[in-house]
């Protein structure tokens, strides 16, 4: 068999990454393709970025010609919708061009779409929607198809609900009791790899396998809270009493999560997420072990063999505390500017007079500063902006440092220490800005 070209569309995402790297690893030449890529994830020449999402089928099928691919392994998605992420795009509109675009190319193509477990019927968010009419149009396409649909993805890497879950698990805090109950079928990352590359060795034309739509998951039943305990044993913290948290305080953390999604974060406790949660992730792997031979491990199995490093526990632990940091972070430049502004003008003001500031500078510095600061809160607020509010406010801060120490020096020995505490601030923004990668 000639070496089969694979490509992946979503190739920075969790499964997407894993999938190309693990592919090549197999002998097959893989092409990883995502709209964006971190400097980690272009180790290889054959790692592109392209505005995969706005490309036509016309523009869909040179890239299928260029880069001669046998398989393509649709890894996008997107949880729910927000600036830049619209589900109706990506998992309908975009799976249609590319439909169309395999049709066109004149080449013998299977293609892999990576789904979402569970029936129509108990489909209640856009997600879950999407997803199925994406799936409703492969299965009429005509085109060589396997649609998989992975249950709760185990994966050295963790993004989003797997992030969630593993945070959850580094402190002594549940999930309401409802929640934990939930069913929560688990599969290993490798092991959908593992698929694809059964897949890929396959004719295009082989009829057994020429349309099939496959749960990946484990065969054993377990909840949530079972997913959790799991990772609390590689944790160490199995044995800590835990608090579950009220159901009110989960919705309020996804209403939360809903307005920092408006702002382009991505958090993982949105609507969307708790919808899709307390649904539960179920299936039937049964067809996929019978026709793959592949058996699936259980969550001990998979967990096991990665027991939690430092490195493992420091992001579990500082996942959650990440969107706290920001938010007093945001808050504390907005605050602390409206303050000087609107309510101890007056006072802010009167403290470059007592220093024998010109007057007719006291009143622009005062109030360029307060906005300087409001600035620096709102540009950290949106994710976009966020690195540049963050180095803002950093040299901000050391400017008041620098600038006081020269005209102000009395203040550095005030009582409530209001310049010395711009210190532990500043290490602050530093961690923030080192925290600022998804992935």
């Amino acid at each position: 068999m000639d070496q089969r070209t694979i490509l992946v569309l979503g190739a920075s995402g969790l499964i997407g990454r894993f999938v190309t790297d693990d592919l090549r690893a197999r002998g097959f030449r893989v092409i990883g393709v995502a709209r964006s890529l971190s400097p980690a994830q272009t180790m290889s020449a054959l790692d592109i970025e392209q505005p995969i999402l706005s490309l036509d089928s016309a523009a869909l099928t040179r890239l299928l010609g260029e880069h001669a691919a046998d398989v393509v392994v649709n890894c996008l998605g997107v949880l729910q919708d927000g600036p830049g992420s619209d589900t109706n795009a990506v998992h309908r509109d975009f799976v249609a061009r590319l439909l169309q675009a395999i049709a066109d190319s004149g080449r013998a193509i299977r293609l892999v779409h990576i789904s979402i477990p569970g029936t129509a019927e108990a489909d209640r968010t856009a997600f879950a929607t999407t997803k199925r009419e994406a799936e409703r149009l492969i299965a009429t396409s005509g085109i060589p198809h396997a649609i998989l649909r992975p249950g709760f993805v185990v994966a050295p890497a963790a993004y989003g609900g797997s992030a969630m879950l593993r945070a959850l698990a580094a402190f002594p805090l549940d999930l309401p009791e409802k929640e934990m109950a939930t069913p929560f079928q688990p599969v290993a990352v490798e092991e959908i790899s593992a698929t694809i590359a059964w897949l890929a060795a396959r004719e295009s034309d082989d009829l057994s396998v020429k349309a099939v739509t496959w749960d990946l998951m484990q065969a054993e039943p377990i909840t949530m809270a079972g997913v959790i305990k799991q990772f609390r044993l590689a944790f160490g913290t199995a044995a800590w009493p835990h608090l579950a948290m009220p159901a009110f305080m989960l919705d309020l953390g996804a209403r939360i999560g809903d307005l920092a999604n408006t702002l382009g974060w991505v958090p993982p406790m949105r609507t969307t997420a708790i919808a899709e949660l307390r649904r539960g992730v179920t299936g039937d792997p049964s067809a996929w072990i019978a026709a793959t031979s592949i058996s699936p491990k259980t969550l001990a199995q998979t967990i096991g063999r990665h027991p939690a490093s430092i490195q493992d526990k420091w992001f579990a632990r500082l996942f959650l505390i990440k969107a706290l940091i920001f938010a007093c972070l945001v808050a504390f430049w907005l605050v602390s500017g409206f303050i000087a502004l609107f309510v101890s003008y007056r006072a802010a003001a009167g403290i470059l007079t007592a220093h024998n500031f010109p007057p007719a500078l006291v009143d622009p510095i005062t109030i360029g500063t307060s906005l300087m600061d409001m600035s620096i809160g709102m540009l950290i607020a949106f994710r976009r902006t966020a690195a540049i509010g963050l180095i803002a406010g950093i040299i901000a801060s050391l400017g008041y440092m620098f600038g006081a120490a020269i005209l102000t020096p009395d203040l550095w020995i005030e009582p409530l220490g209001a310049l010395v505490k711009t210190g532990p601030a500043i290490v602050l923004m530093l961690v923030a800005l080192l925290m600022l990668d998804n992935r």
